[in-house]
């Protein structure tokens, strides 16, 4: 951590408040000094029998989780596990992920968020790493697990399926429906390897008391950070509640222990584990869990049967509510309120859903791993301005801060640094790393987020520029150096480079630009399935171009940014030929159904 020697802030930031939020929201905000694992017994405490989570028919009630997580906790103990080892979770949106989070919690462990799109190659980094010795994980993805075993540092697997977590007949027919599509994955429970829902049953909902404070890490969420290499935020207990209360705190219309919320986004992503998952705790909400945001029918029946009334997303999603085929045939009226984040949100996106849903309040929101991650989000039922992160939230501080080390005058750009409680306590076992993103200023801890940013003069912030090369592709985090490393292991690739472009869908999508060796000939199509082998889905670069040379510094550094806005710029005169082809039609009028 490193210390700036710059005078301290005359107050906190003016933060010009509608006149409901005066009346509503806290001005000067304190978090309960509560972890996790507190914070979900209270909600057991105040609705043992309402219902925690939905999934496919099925429902948990907050008791019935409790009893669950602290059963896996004493198995987790039993196993071997100590306070402080790491457990990783490679679970999609389903009961087993939120029981596994809290089980691991309780036995004092760490959770390791790990992303069900992983490769193997990527797997095998993050659990040598955080030297995980155990690993919860679905069947389906199990033989990415068997191709690294070897490699890493996992002791004992415990293995679920979808079927597990299904209400009878359903648990006795996903089977046979998962043979039958040649999906069904056969595990050898030997060495370590265990039955997930075997283990729970066979324990009782009494583990070993573990003392846990506020300030302990409570999970591992791995980031690019300032180089690309994956490395893990340490988020303690008391950034993640903080980060909870800060968000209810905002949502000042939310009737505690009636919401129901559209869990679709992952779970094993920071936002969607802060706002779909633990925020639906902290107000005693059921969370209508949802294994794939992709399978778009299923979100749309799931709204319309439950009358979901809460919908974080992101803007990939709302656009693909707005534009499908499917959207008219579902009532979605029910919902209220909806936190758009992980990438810009177009007004026009917002606008078309607020008729779709005859009046959910669709925001735009900002933050990132490193800060559990809310900080900005705007008004919910204020003033909103397109283009704008909106105002910072209760108990966050930001500023912008100019290379000098002095604060920017209010217009002016400069990188947004913020600071509150919700800011993690640095890198797992990188000093270094962390050293560069948390500072000592003002009197108090900050965190360089590494964009560029304004301030207006009501207090709204705006992201202008990244200082880090970030592609943010339908919400998902991409880092250049990840693709670039994978483009150049192609035997016939000589130099490559990855950066973002305009995607109308994902808001950015990754291009490469290849450089081949002499004497080589590969296609675009030869280079993506390349990718494939070693990277997820959606950082598989969309469209490659080739070239004889990439631009190059004095220093032969690579030009990115002049590429970006080089293949950006091709874009922009593509679109706007599209466009001037087409007969544009003004929005729908009330009562018309939405075009697809």
């Amino acid at each position: 951590m490193t210390s700036a020697n710059l005078p301290a802030i005359p107050g906190h930031l003016p933060r010009p408040w509608t006149e409901h939020y005066e009346q509503t929201v806290p001005q000067e905000f304190i978090p309960t000094n509560r972890t996790l694992v507190q914070m979900l017994q209270d909600s057991v405490t105040r609705y043992p029998r309402h219902t925690a989570m939905t999934f496919i028919g099925g429902e948990t009630s907050y008791q019935a989780l409790q009893n669950d997580s602290l059963r896996l906790a004493a198995a987790l103990q039993k196993m071997g596990v100590k306070p402080g080892d790491r457990v990783s979770v490679m679970l999609p949106n389903c009961p087993q992920f939120v029981t596994s989070f809290f089980g691991i919690l309780n036995a004092g462990a760490l959770v390791v968020n790990t992303s069900p799109l992983y490769t193997a190659h990527e797997l095998e980094h993050q659990l040598i790493d955080s030297q995980s010795e155990t690993l919860i994980i679905l069947d389906t993805f199990y033989p990415r697990y068997l191709e690294i075993k070897d490699r890493v540092p996992v002791k004992r697997v415990l293995v679920t399926g979808i079927q597990d977590a299904l209400p009878f007949p359903k648990n006795m027919l996903y089977p046979v429906k998962a043979r039958k599509d040649g999906t069904w994955v056969k595990v050898d429970y030997s060495g370590g390897v265990l039955p997930y829902k075997a283990v729970i049953e066979s324990q009782t909902p009494f583990p070993r008391s573990v003392e846990l404070h506020p300030d302990d890490v409570a999970m591992l969420q791995y980031t690019g950070g300032t180089t690309g290499v994956p490395k893990g935020a340490m988020l303690t207990h008391k950034n993640l509640v903080s980060n909870c209360e800060q968000a209810r705190a905002w949502m000042s219309d939310v009737r505690q222990g009636e919401e129901k919320t559209m869990a679709a986004i992952p779970f094993f992503h920071v936002y969607g584990m802060t706002v779909a998952m633990n925020i639906s705790l902290l107000i005693g909400a059921n969370m209508i869990l949802v294994p794939d945001a992709r399978d778009l029918k299923m979100v749309l029946e799931e709204i319309q049967k439950y009358k979901v009334t809460l919908f974080p997303g992101v803007p990939t999603l709302y656009n693909a509510i707005n534009n499908s085929p499917l959207t008219p045939n579902y009532d979605l009226s029910s919902i209220r309120a909806c936190l758009s984040g992980s990438a810009s949100l177009m007004l026009e996106t917002a606008n078309k859903f607020k008729w779709i849903t005859k009046g959910a309040n669709l925001v735009e929101g900002y933050g990132l791993t490193e800060a559990s991650p809310i900080t900005h989000v705007n008004p919910i039922f204020g003033e909103q301005q397109e283009g704008s992160i909106g105002l910072p939230l209760p108990g966050v501080d930001a500023v912008i801060m100019q290379d000098d080390q002095t604060q920017a005058a209010q217009g002016e750009p400069g990188e947004l640094w913020v600071s509150g409680p919700m800011v993690m306590k640095g890198y797992w076992q990188s000093p270094e790393e962390t050293a560069k993103v948390l500072t000592e200023a003002f009197g108090q801890l900050w965190l360089k987020t590494g964009d560029i940013a304004t301030v207006d003069e009501r207090g709204f912030f705006r992201i202008v520029d990244r200082k880090k090369d970030l592609i943010i592709s339908g919400g998902h985090n991409i880092y250049p150096r990840e693709v670039e490393e994978v483009l150049m292991k192609h035997p016939a690739v000589l130099e490559a480079a990855a950066v973002g472009v305009p995607d109308l869908y994902r808001g950015e999508s990754v291009h490469a630009v290849v450089v081949l060796k002499p004497g080589q000939s590969v296609t675009e199509k030869d280079i993506r399935d390349f990718c494939r082998t070693e990277l997820s889905p959606y950082k598989v670069p969309r469209t490659v171009e080739f070239r004889d040379v990439l631009p190059k510094t004095a220093v032969l550094k690579i030009l990115r940014r002049q590429l970006a806005q080089e293949a950006s710029e091709r874009f922009a005169a593509a679109h706007a030929e599209a466009l001037a082809k087409e007969t544009l039609a003004g929005p729908p009028a009330v009562g018309e159904t939405p075009s697809a």
